[in-house]
């Protein structure tokens, strides 16, 4: 964990309800896609937790979703103003465990950290086939960006108003090495039960430390209790137990 500050360089709306933010700073913090940020915001006593879309040695990328008032002010951020961040919080994605040819699966405002992933498991000669599943086709985003890695996402809307009519899950059909996924927990759920295979679950909780003093984001495992914000936001397929 690192605590600097950075500067925006980009704040811009990329569907009604997302917006993509690109800060300048030290980012030598971060080793892993998956791991997340907290960013201090005015006015406000907690951070806020924000997944690293995309990284490099000077610059990270975040997408995040309008949901509250610490969201609203992000919002209002004016390219060249100064925000306060701790980085490298999380242990991210493991990419030794991918494969060939891993699953991508990314539900709503969680396909961000499929960005950075994906462009990691290219570089390392991974093939990996990514499923996007959203609302309707104005909630979608990130897929021009997949395309510029030379993959070819697919897409579901529970509307039916953009590509495949249903949810993440029903693309699933593709055989796959492993999969890595990040979304709602009724998601994330479900991907664990369909796929054949091992993997990796991203979960997102509220969290008020965000580096494992408070015990506000506890989630029981086979393990027992684990912080998602320290001994997560990862998980390992096996080693999850869910609720009925």
């Amino acid at each position: 964990m690192k605590q600097s500050v950075f500067t925006v360089i980009e704040n811009t709306p990329v569907t009604e309800r997302v917006s993509r933010l690109r800060l300048r700073g030290d980012c030598s913090a971060i080793e892993r896609p998956g791991q997340f940020v907290n960013i201090a915001l005015p006015g406000l006593f907690l951070r806020r937790p924000f997944s690293v879309s995309d990284w490099n040695d000077d610059s990270l990328t975040l997408h995040y979703e309008l949901v509250g008032k610490g969201t609203e002010l992000l919002r209002s951020m004016q390219k060249g103003e100064k925000l306060d961040l701790l980085t490298g919080l999380g242990n991210g994605f493991d990419l030794s465990l991918a494969g060939e040819r891993p699953l991508l699966v990314g539900g709503g405002s969680g396909v961000s950290p499929l960005l950075g992933l994906a462009r990691r498991l290219v570089q390392q000669g991974s093939r990996p086939q990514v499923i996007l599943g959203f609302d309707t086709r104005e909630d979608i985003f990130l897929v021009d960006e997949l395309f510029h890695l030379s993959l070819s996402p697919s897409v579901t809307t529970a509307d039916g108003s953009f590509g495949i009519r249903g949810l993440a899950t029903d693309a699933m059909d593709l055989p796959h090495s492993f999969f890595y996924a990040c979304g709602p927990e009724a998601m994330l759920r479900a991907v664990a039960q369909k796929s054949p295979v091992s993997g990796q679950l991203s979960f997102d909780a509220r969290m008020g430390c965000g580096f494992g003093a408070c015990m506000g984001c506890t989630k029981e495992t086979l393990n027992g209790p684990r912080r998602v914000c320290r001994d997560g936001p990862v998980f390992l397929k096996e080693e999850l137990t869910w609720d009925d």
